[in-house]
């Protein structure tokens, strides 16, 4: 009798196990911080949030997305378009801009803060305009590459203290915080690109492509130094850069097929970011969107 007592409530533990779903550790966060430049914030992407709206922040964007997938109700997204590395720590000048510090967001009881930053402080907007007006006179060329050369790898090397130092100023002030540094999207295909639609020059196709790899990979460092976790959007992202179909792309060309900036996230780009991240969060792989 002890014995079928004891195989029926094994069984019974057994099903009920099966049958209730765990709740997963992404779901205990309470208090979250989003941090980051306009790879955070979304602008142009519907619907643009007025706190201000010099910062172009969208209600779509990943960090929105992450909240909303995490049942966060303390969510503080003081992301905002053209940030830089100093300007999480000091008051963000000119148009856009923050009026506060970044940073001021974080509190003691901040439990989960993510972050992108750093591709302003190698000049992302002049590396575009500057190679794209270079492409269109020399399609088949290389005039990009011939004019930086290692000089982005050189502002890369330069810009890893300055993420270093923001790393350093969330754990200062949000001891317990979880600390997620969120990389960059995917902008280009390995090669060829899509000249005259986004006129960057074939061979400079491959080497800005590099350019993002060696980004995205300084940043991963500075995350695992600082024992921040790392999620690289850019790894799920093939297919889905600036030459992509309008209904495929993530990211889009300089001139938009949907409402986004370009050369920046569209609302399902942001979507596939926020997935990953709350992936990462609960300990599983990114099933994709």
């Amino acid at each position: 009798m002890t014995r079928r007592v004891t195989v029926v409530s094994l069984l019974t533990a057994l099903i009920a196990a099966l049958l209730v779903p765990h709740a997963s550790a992404a779901s205990t966060y309470r208090n979250y911080v989003s941090l980051g430049d306009s790879f955070v914030s979304g602008p142009f992407i519907p619907i643009q949030r007025l706190d201000p709206l010099s910062c172009f922040k969208s209600t779509q964007n990943y960090p929105s997305v992450l909240a909303r997938r995490l049942g966060i109700a303390n969510f503080t997204d003081i992301s905002c378009g053209g940030a830089q590395t100093k300007d999480v720590e000091g008051v963000q000048s000119g148009f856009p801009g923050q009026s506060v510090p970044q940073l001021s967001a974080l509190k003691a009881d901040t439990d989960l803060v993510t972050i992108s930053i750093g591709g302003n402080d190698i000049g992302f907007s002049e590396i575009i305009t500057t190679c794209a007006s270079r492409g269109l006179l020399d399609p088949h060329g290389a005039p990009c590459k011939a004019l930086y050369g290692d000089e982005l790898a050189q502002r890369i090397n330069a810009t890893a203290p300055k993420v270093a130092a923001v790393l350093k100023g969330i754990k200062q002030r949000s001891p317990n915080a979880r600390i997620i540094v969120v990389g960059y999207l995917r902008i280009l295909p390995p090669s060829q690109g899509c000249w005259p639609l986004v006129p960057i020059a074939s061979g400079d196709v491959p080497y800005l492509d590099n350019m993002q790899q060696l980004l995205n990979g300084m940043l991963a460092t500075q995350a695992n130094a600082a024992g921040a976790g790392w999620v690289n959007p850019y790894d799920i992202s093939l297919g889905r850069d600036v030459c992509a179909a309008p209904w495929d792309k993530w990211v889009e060309g300089l001139i938009p097929t949907r409402l986004a900036f370009p050369v920046h996230p569209n609302a399902s780009g942001m979507k596939a970011v926020g997935e990953q991240v709350a992936a990462a969060l609960a300990g599983t792989e990114f099933a994709g969107v």
